[in-house]
């Protein structure tokens, strides 16, 4: 497991091989619908670790380690490396950073190797930010041709150019841009502040990016992509933003809107497929308690748990899940929200008082969650998580049998600590059901309380895998059944 800290890097998105990433490859895939991999994200940390195995096995018959040629050939191999073996058209490799910064030095003689090595097969496209001065009235082209000479004095020209910007940049401005940074006037691309992240596909073929790159690879143009379920997915969702918004609460410890980032685009993609604007009201759950959480939740439709780890924030997630339970509001537990259910009801229903997680309390007698015996001999911290992609198995005419349509289904974990079969049978007789279930090691990966409207809690992040064209089904039965207790109520 990666320590990786949300105010930092955001939220840790995991693939389904279990490799865990900084949210860039959850947008990959909720634009493109694929599923990415170990493979497809590289770190310095890996590159150099590998560098240094291959010194460690002799690969390098006792030569001097160097930045070049050892480093930046790692990295070379790195970034042909799924071309070569898929035999794919194009490999588009993201070099994260800003030009000029130490880190990325060896990236960046990598790439100008690449260009050399491969000639007209490589391509470099260069995104800049154009400052738009307020007091002025004027857009600013200086920080592009400043970062542009910053490339060139690495040795790279860049062939297209994608500029960041606010306002509408004119054809005078571009013509400007392309003279003092060398490339083509059909090479500079706009890329403007949209309504929605999911319009800039559409910007950028509007304005012939795809064409430009490839004739400039030397390839034939081929017929314009409708883009129809693309476009269909826009038309409803710019529809949906008319509505009046509906209001789910995400009860958190993390006051930072990328640290729940899949949450929120899988939230509001279910939106749009349920025709409803959902408004992710952010509830601090730190500062709940049973004497403001009537208020922190008022006109809340629907109340998700969101993930997490340690103690910190947990006793406000215990307030709004009981809140929540007994005044049956649609409510969704991700991870650590799913064991803080399971806690609440052990506390509240079973009359275990100090029923708690082993990641709480060491001593609690009633360790509803737990650690898995084969795991508590391995004392590294990572290497106790269940990561990646895990088979569950659920319960025919449960909730969520109900969403999926499916008995088999295969989620992405992130997670130590798992619900305790010890305590099962008693969950069961007093209304909370285990309605999904690891084949394999017989874990619980669902809970439910099927007497309420929809009350579910799940061991995996469904969020990981709902995509523009494919929304989770859990997220679209969630906000389905937020939408009809708002029905309800009025």
């Amino acid at each position: 497991m990666q320590q990786l800290n949300p105010y930092e890097h955001g939220e840790c998105y995991v693939t389904v091989d279990g490799h865990e990433a900084d949210l860039d490859l959850g947008h990959y895939e909720r634009f493109l619908g694929i599923q990415t991999t170990k493979a497809n994200n590289i770190t310095t940390g890996r590159i150099y670790k590998s560098v240094i195995d291959k010194e460690r096995r002799g690969d390098y018959l006792g030569k001097t380690i160097q930045v070049i040629p050892h480093i930046t050939d790692e990295i070379k191999r790195n970034v042909k490396l799924l071309g070569n073996k898929y035999k794919f058209d194009f490999v588009i490799t993201e070099i994260g950073g800003t030009v000029g910064d130490i880190e990325s030095l060896p990236y960046l003689e990598s790439i100008r190797q690449l260009k050399w090595e491969l000639g007209k097969d490589a391509l470099c496209v260069h995104l800049t930010y154009v400052p738009y001065l307020a007091a002025a009235g004027e857009l600013k082209t200086k920080p592009t041709q400043h970062s542009v000479k910053e490339l060139q004095s690495a040795g790279i020209q860049p062939d297209v150019l994608v500029l960041r910007t606010e306002h509408e940049l004119s054809t005078t401005l571009r013509k400007k841009v392309a003279l003092f940074c060398n490339v083509d006037e059909n090479a500079v691309v706009q890329s403007i502040d949209a309504p929605t992240i999911y319009e800039v596909p559409i910007l950028m073929q509007s304005q012939g990016l795809d064409v430009t790159i490839l004739k400039k690879m030397g390839l034939p143009v081929g017929d314009t992509p409708g883009l129809g379920p693309w476009r269909a997915f826009l038309e409803r969702r710019h529809k949906a933003e008319e509505t009046a918004p509906l209001h789910i609460a995400l009860v958190g410890k993390y006051d930072l809107q990328d640290a729940y980032k899949s949450i929120r685009e899988a939230l509001s993609q279910a939106g749009t497929y349920n025709d409803r604007k959902v408004s992710v009201d952010f509830v601090n759950s730190e500062k709940l308690t049973d004497e403001n959480v009537a208020e922190a939740l008022k006109g809340m439709a629907g109340v998700l748990i969101g993930p997490g780890f340690g103690e910190r924030g947990v006793a406000g997630k215990f307030v709004a899940i009981k809140y929540a339970r007994t005044h049956d509001i649609p409510t969704f537990g991700i991870c650590l929200g799913m064991q803080c259910i399971a806690i609440e009801f052990a506390r509240n229903v079973l009359g275990y008082a100090d029923a708690n997680s082993r990641e709480m309390d060491e001593k609690t007698p009633h360790n509803v969650i737990d650690i898995m015996e084969e795991q508590k001999s391995i004392t590294n911290m990572g290497g106790t998580m269940r990561l990646g992609a895990y088979e569950c198995v659920l319960q025919k005419g449960s909730k969520a049998y109900e969403a999926y349509g499916t008995e088999h289904i295969q989620e992405r974990h992130r997670h130590r600590y798992e619900f305790n079969n010890s305590f099962k049978e008693a969950y069961e007789a007093a209304g909370m059901k285990c309605v999904g279930i690891n084949p394999e090691s017989d874990l619980v990966e669902i809970v439910e309380i099927p007497a309420l409207k929809w009350f579910v809690g799940t061991q995996f992040h469904p969020e990981y895998s709902s995509t523009v064209l494919h929304p989770h089904p859990l997220f679209v039965a969630f906000v389905k059944a937020a939408i009809e207790n708002e029905n309800e109520k009025k």
